[in-house]
């Protein structure tokens, strides 16, 4: 067991606040289906009121910071050294066609570093959540990366470009140099939830380019706060500036990075 810090409580009630929204949302996004109304425009109300929950709830709890979110942009605060950086629905294509993989995502920037993360699935109720040099966990069990140190018994997650998105040719070269050397290749639709599955060991890595900002920043602390090591493509540390991650444990994540690297 383990208990939450003040900080992290208030994360955890803003996204199960915004979460209740969600869960409403997407019971009705399910008997939508059938009818044919405009579902995107469904979706991009479900984005702005979680956010709304979201910006609300934080900004009462702690005055001042500032607030990067998906819909809203940045809303600086008095205070320059915190920023909240929000994904209100990680996961919209698959919650537009009523699978139940999505995430709300909230991550805190305190001078350029993220200090704590919560992601969180309000369909199976799964709360990951993490601060720094504290450990990552989901709910009230404690988290490590897989410890696999072969390829070829890993499972990578990864996401493919969409229309009018991302570098198609490239994804193919680095999937082709992936595919011959591991055991699976999975692609689930959500950036948030494939890097906590990755801190909790179900995934044993996850590459992808293209992300933003909030896409990124509450994973990169669950990985790295369960173990594991996060780089940018390049095997830098510019994750949120380059928009790009290879995560993993110790022993993969050399690995990774060279089959990506044989790519180009």
């Amino acid at each position: 067991m383990s208990t939450q810090s003040a900080l992290l409580k208030v994360m955890s009630d803003a996204a199960r606040k915004a979460a209740r929204g969600l869960n409403r949302d997407f019971g009705e996004l399910a008997e939508l289906q059938v009818a044919k109304k405009a579902p995107a425009d469904f979706v991009s109300a479900a984005d702005l009121k979680s956010e709304q929950v979201l910006f609300e709830a934080l900004t009462k709890a702690r005055p001042g910071y500032s607030f990067h979110g998906e819909e809203r942009g940045l809303i600086e605060g008095t205070d320059k050294t915190h920023t909240w950086i929000v994904d209100p629905l990680d996961g919209t294509t698959n919650f537009l066609h009523a699978i139940p993989h999505f995430a709300i995502n909230i991550a805190l920037q305190r001078e350029g570093a993220v200090v704590a993360a919560v992601t969180y699935n309000p369909i199976t109720n799964e709360l990951f959540w993490a601060e720094k040099g504290k450990g990552c966990f989901v709910n009230d069990h404690r988290l490590r990366v897989a410890a696999r140190q072969r390829l070829d018994e890993s499972v990578l997650a990864t996401g493919i470009p969409f229309l009018g998105h991302g570098q198609h040719a490239k994804f193919l070269k680095e999937l082709h140099q992936m595919t011959q050397r591991v055991a699976g290749i999975r692609r689930f639709g959500a950036a948030a939830l494939d890097l906590a599955w990755v801190a909790a060991g179900r995934f044993d890595g996850f590459w992808e380019r293209d992300l933003s900002a909030w896409d990124l920043a509450a994973g990169l602390l669950l990985v790295t706060e369960a173990g594991g090591k996060v780089t940018d493509i390049d095997g830098g540390d510019d994750m949120l500036g380059k928009g790009s991650v290879v995560a993993a444990n110790l022993d993969l994540h050399p690995q990774v990075l060279s089959r990506l690297t044989a790519a180009k």
